[in-house]
């Protein structure tokens, strides 16, 4: 007796991004993709419609991210098995997809070689998580966190803001400002403050529609 197909669940918010997917899919006789979506409310919404086998998320989209409807899904329904994909190997990114309940990680850049594998892989209920990926984790494990008022000052300064009118827009003096900074530097091992914000984004510390870096 033939298995029933492997039913899916698509959400980006970019076509390009979908329509590849879809594409990838579509040649698999033991897999059929249900339904696109475009951001996380619509995703959440779809997953309770559907009940996919398998969903595939991407992480960085406009109302709700990837993660946060990774959450919202798996809190209605723990058993969900999720693929979260971006462009960046970001190991910070891939630490909060992975305690969000993500079972997969794929990066955007893989798609055509490792897309059907992966979801045969969650499928069967075990993880995938990309060599590279498992390996940034390792690499940055014992480096300290940047703490939430870090983060805001370091999203302030990727949208192109001066000490003084990061000061102003956090209520704090620009002295506090640059401890701030010199400390995400640090942590970063950053050379300057445009470096930290690229480290930032590639690792997953910032995210892109936050701080008004869209890609």
């Amino acid at each position: 007796m033939t298995a029933p197909p492997i039913k899916i669940l698509s959400v980006d918010d970019h076509p390009m991004f979908r329509e590849g997917i879809a594409s990838v899919i579509a040649d698999e006789e033991d897999m059929q993709l249900l339904e696109e979506a475009t951001n996380g409310v619509q995703a959440v919404e779809a997953y309770r419609r559907l009940q996919p086998d398998v969903t595939l998320m991407d992480i960085q989209m406009p109302d709700m991210n990837g993660i946060d409807a990774t959450i919202a899904i798996r809190k209605e329904f723990p058993n969900a098995r999720i693929v979260v994909l971006t462009t960046y190997e970001g190991d910070v990114l891939a630490q909060r997809a992975i305690a969000a309940g993500a079972a997969g990680y794929l990066l955007k850049s893989m798609l055509r070689k490792e897309l059907l594998a992966t979801i045969r892989t969650v499928h069967e209920g075990r993880r995938s998580i990309p060599a590279a990926v498992a390996s940034g984790i390792a690499e940055h494990w014992h480096e300290g966190a940047l703490s939430k008022r870090e983060t805001e000052v370091l999203q302030l300064v990727a949208g192109g803001q001066s000490n003084k009118r990061i000061g102003m827009h956090l209520a704090i003096s620009e002295e506090t400002v640059k401890v701030h900074m010199k400390s995400i530097l640090a942590k970063l091992n950053a050379s300057d403050r445009t470096h930290a914000v690229t480290l930032a984004i590639e690792r997953g510390i910032l995210d892109l529609h936050s701080c008004g870096v869209i890609q």
